[in-house]
């Protein structure tokens, strides 16, 4: 008997292989350099997904009142721009204002050696200064310690005018979120290889990420800023309503925190010679203020997210590592994502091996 000859490849499936290949090539090509061509506007396109799912509800509205989708997403973005942007802008230029003047009472206090009354009545405390004073130069370092101060200021000022564009693109980018919003996921969905309930399992999970990014955000913030401000208000510190909006709106900047306002409300009680009332505020700020921050909102975002507490942590704050502070928006929707399309593959392999 004579062994089957083997057929010889056929041209046209090696052809549409080759070809199927080349795509697959230029396709990933064209998503490096799509996401190249991206990561310059990743903070603002982040921020208007961020408030384009938050504002949708209110959009929708005045769509069915308004004809046009152009007037009834410029209308919503109008609105977001009082709501979220006037205010910000409006507290900044109030605590850029009020930490320039700190800045110069705490410079004035170095400078002229007052705190050196206010150890008076501590001997131990003044000979432990005093040991530190012949060691270090007092007055360099409060000049140093003004003039960082200053800076800080200043370069805040500097910072907040060059973000004026991304503020700017970030809105802009709203008003086509909120008008094609609609075209752009039915977009996905047709070029997506995932199936349509699928992709509606996708895009509830992105939307219910961001609810909760934000719920716990401003949650956390308003006990943190709420807390601050009792302990200002209990030790006797100027303007604790102020002081404890501050700390609350500080509390949702990533990286920053109600740090920056307490530890120089510590260190003006300090120098005021209140030695006991700062003492209570640092306790307060790092053991009860800081807590929250660290330990409820891994909390209530990982509850909502249905994610363990550690992962929950490690994408919020890998992702402000990889991404800046966008990341914290940016980590735990890849993540989350990520977990549904391993769920996604695993339903597949199991119809597979049936």
């Amino acid at each position: 008997m004579e062994p089957p000859v083997s057929k010889a490849p056929d041209s046209s499936l090696m052809r549409r292989r080759s070809r199927a290949f080349a795509m697959l090539i230029a396709l990933a090509v064209g998503i490096v350099v799509c996401y190249l061509l991206a990561a310059p506007f990743l903070p603002a396109l982040t921020w208007a997904l961020v408030l384009a799912t938050l504002f949708h509800p209110l959009h929708r509205r005045i769509s069915k009142d308004l004809r046009y989708r152009e007037v009834a997403a410029a209308v919503a973005v109008a609105i977001a721009v009082l709501i979220v942007a006037l205010p910000v802008s409006l507290l900044a230029e109030r605590l850029v204002n009020e930490a320039a003047k700190g800045a110069q009472i705490i410079a004035d206090a170095l400078r002229t050696g007052s705190w050196r009354e206010a150890l008076a009545d501590y001997p131990r405390v003044a000979q432990a200064f005093l040991w530190i004073e012949t060691q270090l130069d007092i007055a360099g370092v409060a000049g140093n310690a003004a003039t960082m101060l200053t800076n800080f200021s200043a370069s805040f000022v500097r910072g907040s005018l060059t973000q004026v564009v991304d503020v700017i693109l970030t809105f802009y980018f709203l008003f086509y979120f909120l008008r094609d919003g609609r075209e752009a996921l039915m977009a996905l969905k047709h070029f997506s290889p995932l199936s349509s309930e699928e992709m509606d399992k996708l895009f509830a999970r992105v939307k219910d990420t961001v609810h909760a990014i934000v719920f716990g955000t401003f949650a956390v913030a308003a006990l943190q800023g709420t807390l601050g401000g009792l302990m200002f208000w209990f030790l006797g510190l100027p303007s604790p309503l102020l002081w404890g909006v501050a700390m609350g709106v500080l509390a949702v900047v990533p990286v920053l925190g109600a740090f920056i306002v307490w530890i120089p409300g510590a260190l003006w009680l300090a120098l005021s010679g209140e030695w006991v009332k700062a003492l209570i505020l640092i306790g307060w700020g790092a053991g009860v203020v800081a807590t929250v921050d660290n330990l409820l909102y891994p909390m209530l975002v990982g509850e909502r997210l249905k994610l363990h507490t550690l992962l929950a942590f490690m994408s919020m704050i890998g992702g402000i590592i990889v991404f800046g502070p966008s990341g914290l928006v940016i980590g735990p929707v890849v993540l989350t994502v990520t977990l549904l399309l391993f769920e996604f593959w695993r339903d597949h392999v199991r119809v597979i091996g049936r």
